[in-house]
């Protein structure tokens, strides 16, 4: 297992926090999370309070608390006596969750047609433009905000803030996982074609069409993200 050693200057600079008016922990929490995902951060990585603060810019406070809340999400665990490592995701892990993922962002879909109103519409057309437009954009992390963002206006939209809740348990572990799909030759452009058939579906009011257009996607997703993980494996 190895630290992270490289200084701040050798670390993406988008990794430091912007201090907005949302809330600094979610802003250090997001961070460190997309690190995880975007690579700068490996499985199996010794992570420590000095570095993180160096990394993002702000308190060992807030590191520590978004330690706490990357460790209930699953993407760090934290080993006695020796502190934080980024977690292991194994293929089997990665499967069970896209097999709930594909069942719950179903009924999001199915929802959202149902329910959302003409802005939550708008909101969700809005960002599958930025999202396809990020894909012309080399920065990895620009076009994984994009695509965390379409998936923020689909849940918004669906009306049930339990269901975002369910979500919200995998969200680090379904960021890393939609990183490593996308890593796929290709990919990027047939997921912006299921996008699009589910936006379709979703616009027109069709909750059956939404719901089988959201699990074919995640199903795709999967398909990728496990020929990738299991071929890491192998090796």
């Amino acid at each position: 297992m190895s630290d992270l050693t490289a200084s701040p200057a050798q670390l993406d600079p988008d990794l430091r926090v912007t201090r907005i008016a949302a809330p600094l922990r979610h802003s250090v929490v997001e961070s460190i999370r997309n690190a995880i995902a975007l690579g700068h951060l490996q499985a199996g990585q010794r992570l420590t309070e000095k570095a993180l603060c160096e990394m993002t810019g702000v308190s060992r406070t807030l590191v520590r608390e978004a330690l706490r809340q990357l460790e209930s999400e699953g993407l760090i665990d934290v080993v006695p006596h020796r502190g934080p490592f980024v977690a292991r995701l194994t293929p089997e892990q990665a499967e069970y969750i896209y097999q709930v993922r594909r069942e719950l962002e179903g009924l999001a879909a199915e929802l959202f047609a149902t329910l959302a109103s003409a802005e939550e519409q708008k909101a969700l057309k809005k960002a599958l433009r930025q999202l396809t437009a990020s894909f012309s954009n080399k920065d990895p992390a620009v076009r994984l905000n994009a695509k965390n963002e379409f998936y923020a206006c689909l849940l918004r939209g669906s009306g049930n803030a339990i269901l975002a809740q369910v979500l919200s348990l995998l969200n680090g572990r379904i960021v890393v996982l939609r990183a490593t799909s996308l890593q796929q030759q290709g990919r990027a452009r047939e997921s912006i074609r299921e996008l699009n058939e589910l936006v379709e579906a979703v616009l027109a009011r069709d909750p059956a069409a939404a719901r089988e257009a959201a699990r074919r996607h995640v199903a795709s997703a999967a398909a990728a993200a496990l020929a990738i993980m299991r071929g890491q494996a192998a090796n």
